[in-house]
């Protein structure tokens, strides 16, 4: 049995907040993060993640197992008074915010798929999560800016269950990026743009 170690990235922070608050932050370099429901026999190709030392984590929030790396951009948000936000509000609420803030780019053909994915042209950008303690919920996602399908199918397999509109596709053919539908910054700047939009929402 491989182990996984407990999820302890910068926005799990975020739980200890006593108002709402968002982070927005690229990762430093290649994780693979476990869904609670995820183990890495049944989600890993364990020989690649071995021979490449790829930290493996595990998150207590649902949904399927993720490869970040530093193209990618992590996207949280806690919400303190959880028994007033309903979880699927918080996932259009948000969601429908990064795809404004990406349209502003010149980015088109953005959806919301699924429970809490945003796609372009029925191929993912990006895939969200929650996790609720006692009294917060915390909303993090992940959005690919640039990072090639071939990272995916190597350190992946095939997810137990997977959204509706994917239909069986491998990685390569149900991922896709920013990059590779004409975006030309750097994440960084995406960081930026992505910041502004949140930080109008959270000084309401």
């Amino acid at each position: 049995m491989y182990n996984s170690f407990d999820y302890n990235l910068p926005d799990f922070e975020l739980l200890k907040k006593e108002s709402n608050q968002y982070m927005i932050w690229i990762p430093d370099k290649v994780y693979i993060v476990l869904g609670a429901s995820n183990n890495p026999n049944d989600s890993l190709i364990l020989e690649n993640v071995i021979q490449d030392n790829v930290t493996v984590l595990k998150r207590p929030s649902g949904g399927q197992t993720v490869v970040l790396t530093p193209d990618n951009i992590m996207i949280s948000a806690v919400f303190v008074d959880r028994n007033k936000i309903h979880p699927h509000e918080v996932f259009q609420h948000i969601n429908k915010l990064i795809i404004s803030a990406i349209e502003n780019m010149g980015i088109h053909n953005l959806s919301l798929m699924g429970i809490s994915d945003i796609a372009i042209l029925g191929r993912k950008i990006l895939g969200s999560a929650i996790y609720r303690n006692k009294n917060t919920l915390l909303y993090h996602a992940v959005l690919n800016i640039g990072e090639p399908a071939a990272t995916f199918e190597r350190y992946l397999k095939h997810p137990v269950r997977e959204p509706e509109y994917r239909h069986g596709r491998s990685h390569s053919d149900f991922v896709t990026s920013l990059k590779e539908n004409g975006y030309t910054q750097s994440a960084h700047h995406m960081e930026n743009m992505l910041s502004i939009s949140f930080e109008r929402l959270f000084s309401l």
